[in-house]
């Protein structure tokens, strides 16, 4: 488990760098002392929120939809998705229309179309550690793990090979927005979004004309019962791939080199049999999350281990929290061990909402672990000297260098 320099920090604050460098100790502290905390802040105008941090309670809560609403957003931010012009994005929508716009968009984002993309991926993943021959440090983020999702949603989405110079400006604002505390007065994240639904816009018109084989084109043609997805559906699901899709999954497979790092032994078993890898990235995504906690808001008075959180109230549900909890996983749940088995957890969150784009993630993760640990099976990580992403919703890297061994 990697911890950040400085005392240990037993405070939730979701903006404090020191805490953001080490949540664990607090997250434990939420867990066993304050399982249905409420945060105040005086920061960015953030009104109070609630904070569950115990495994069944965030399962339980993010499988009620009709109790924890999405449609309020995502963030603890009042009305983020009307100050970043978003479209109705299919993680911000309750049921029936949830289901019935995830029903739509699976009929065109097919396991069998990830599946299609792995030798795509793999060339590509080779293609960049040859890029690196006779360095021996490289900044595995930046250069590595980053790079992979990028190509690999571009890909998927038919973004012409010239055009995806735009993706990394626009995820760049929104991390921004994140490292702001969401100040939106600040960042450049609306100006971002409204680039990338013009863009969007444009390519959706073009495969509406003349289709080709991506999957732009494939949810312009995909109906139910005479229903086809609109262009502002459509737009919203191109923003949920490159904003939730693109830094999460590169963070995965940071993290996975980062813990395997810290434990050899572990490294070794991958090295020998990467048949193990698939489970090994499990238990990254449940020890370091890419996604720490996503909100909701309530829809009626909710009683919950002797506290009443009031309808209407933003609840963060600590996925980060959760996934370390005891009572879950027994008490080695904060130890890193590739073969644990893990029957269930909320890296890929639960419920309505898991995670659509899962497959594609375990496909890039999974190829780049196994090439980067066949081509230098000894990489080492220094996160000491590495640059952590400041967000209070995804935990991952800005930077972080690496030795290739």
């Amino acid at each position: 488990m990697q911890r950040g320099d400085g005392p240990v920090v037993t405070v939730y604050d979701p903006f404090d760098p020191q805490f953001l460098a080490d949540p664990y100790p607090a997250y434990r502290m939420l867990r066993d002392e304050d399982p249905v905390h409420r945060h105040v802040s005086t920061r960015n105008g953030i009104p109070p929120f609630r904070v569950l941090s115990r495994f069944e309670d965030v399962w339980n809560a993010v499988r009620d939809t009709e109790t924890y609403s999405s449609a309020g957003g995502l963030t603890f931010v009042p009305d983020e998705i009307g100050k970043l012009g978003l479209a109705p994005t299919i993680v911000m929508l309750d049921p029936p229309r949830h289901g019935q716009l995830r029903g739509l968009v699976a009929k065109a984002f097919t396991p069998r179309r990830i599946g299609a993309l792995e030798n795509t991926v793999r060339g590509f993943v080779r293609a960049l550690l040859d890029s690196f021959e006779g360095r021996r440090d490289v900044d595995l983020h930046r250069e590595f793990s980053s790079p992979v999702p990028t190509f690999v949603l571009a890909e998927l989405l038919g973004v012409p090979a010239a055009d995806r110079v735009r993706f990394d400006p626009w995820v760049g604002a929104l991390t921004a927005l994140q490292d702001s505390g969401f100040d939106l007065s600040a960042m450049s994240a609306p100006d971002a979004v409204a680039e990338m639904f013009e863009y969007f816009t444009r390519l959706i018109a073009e495969r509406r004309h003349e289709p080709g084989d991506d999957l732009i084109s494939a949810l312009t043609t995909v109906e139910s019962g005479g229903e086809l997805l609109t262009d502002w559906e459509i737009l919203g699901f191109c923003f949920v791939m490159v904003a939730g899709g693109n830094d999460t999954t590169g963070n995965l497979i940071s993290h996975a080199v980062m813990l395997l790092d810290t434990d050899h032994r572990q490294r070794d078993l991958l090295v020998d049999d990467p048949s193990r890898i698939p489970g090994a990235l499990m238990e990254t995504l449940r020890l370091e999350g890419s996604v720490q906690g996503l909100a909701r808001t309530t829809t009626r008075d909710v009683e919950l281990h002797g506290v009443t959180i009031p309808a209407g109230e933003k609840v963060m549900m600590l996925y980060g929290a959760a996934n370390r909890d005891e009572r879950e996983f027994g008490d080695t749940a904060e130890q890193f061990d590739v073969l644990r088995p893990i029957p269930r957890h909320l890296g890929f969150s639960t419920g309505p909402h898991f995670c659509i784009g899962s497959h594609l993630a375990k496909l890039q993760s999974q190829v780049a672990l196994e090439e980067l640990l066949a081509r230098h099976p000894q990489v080492s990580v220094d996160p000491a000297s590495g640059v952590r992403l400041q967000s209070s919703f995804t935990r991952g890297w800005v930077s972080l260098p690496a030795s290739l061994g």
